[in-house]
C-alpha cells in the first residue's frame, strides 16, 4: 500500500493563454488554508474549458514531483519549472509515479475519499504554456502524464495531509500501460482488453467511448 504527503495543493482560475482571447486555468498557485474537495473539484478552482476539463472524473489532477527532475533538465531555462504547478496540476506529491498508480485506486487525502479515474490527455495548451513544440509529444513518448481522480466522499483537504492508499482493484492496469494503449498508439492486438476497459465503469467515461472506438479498429 502506497502512502505519501499531499506536499502543495493547488488552485487557479481561467486567464488570458493567447492573443486571440483563448482562456486557460493551467496556471495554478499553492494554498496553505484547507479547503473544500467536492464531487466537482476543490473550492475556488476554475476550468476555463469545462468541455474538456473539470467534472466528476477529473475532479483533480495530480502530477508527481519526481517528473520535473526530467522536465527541468530537458528545459532548464524555463522559470515556471522551478516549482509545483507548471502543469495545471491541483495535487503535488511523490510516489504516485504512472507506473506505481493503477486505475480505480481508492485513497484516503485529508477527509476526503479519491479514486483514480485515467491518466492526463496531453493537448496543445502544453506546448504553448511552455513556449515549446515537443512538450506534447514527449509527455506521449515518456508516459509522464499525471493522473485524475473522482472523489467518492468529499471533505476538507489541505497541504500536508497524508494520501493513505485504501484499496487497488485493478493492478494489472498501471496508469503507464492504460496510457500507452488509450493515447500512446500501443492499441495493436490489445482488442479484447480495450474491449474489457470500455466497460469498467471506474475509467472515466471519454476513455471508455476511446477504448470502444480503439477496439472496433481491431475488428475491422
Amino acid at each position: 500500500m502506497i502512502e505519501t504527503k499531499l506536499d502543495k495543493l493547488l488552485i487557479g482560475k481561467p486567464r488570458p493563454f493567447r492573443d486571440d482571447g483563448e482562456m486557460s486555468a493551467i496556471v495554478k498557485e499553492p494554498v496553505s488554508d484547507a479547503v473544500e474537495l467536492g464531487p466537482l473539484g476543490l473550492t475556488g478552482n476554475q476550468v476555463a474549458d469545462p468541455v474538456h476539463h473539470g467534472g466528476r472524473d477529473k475532479a483533480v489532477h495530480l502530477y508527481p514531483i519526481e517528473h520535473y527532475t526530467f522536465w527541468r533538465d530537458k528545459y532548464p531555462d524555463l522559470e515556471i519549472l522551478g516549482h509545483p504547478g507548471a502543469f495545471g496540476e491541483n495535487l503535488s506529491c511523490a510516489a504516485l509515479t504512472e507506473d506505481k498508480l493503477c486505475l480505480g485506486d481508492i485513497f484516503r487525502l485529508g477527509e476526503a475519499l479519491i479514486e483514480c479515474s485515467h491518466a492526463r490527455q496531453p493537448c496543445w495548451k502544453l506546448n504553448h504554456h511552455f513556449g515549446q513544440s515537443d512538450v506534447l509529444k514527449t509527455v506521449i513518448k515518456t508516459t509522464k502524464s499525471g493522473s485524475y481522480f473522482r472523489v467518492l466522499e468529499p471533505g476538507r483537504v489541505r497541504a500536508g495531509d497524508r494520501i493513505i492508499q485504501q484499496d487497488r482493484s485493478y493492478p494489472e492496469w498501471s496508469l503507464e500501460r492504460l496510457f500507452t494503449m488509450i493515447i500512446g498508439g500501443q492499441h495493436k492486438g490489445q482488442g479484447g482488453n480495450l474491449l474489457a476497459l470500455s466497460k469498467m465503469p471506474v475509467l472515466a467515461e471519454t476513455w471508455r467511448k476511446r477504448a470502444a472506438q480503439l477496439a472496433e479498429t481491431q475488428s475491422a
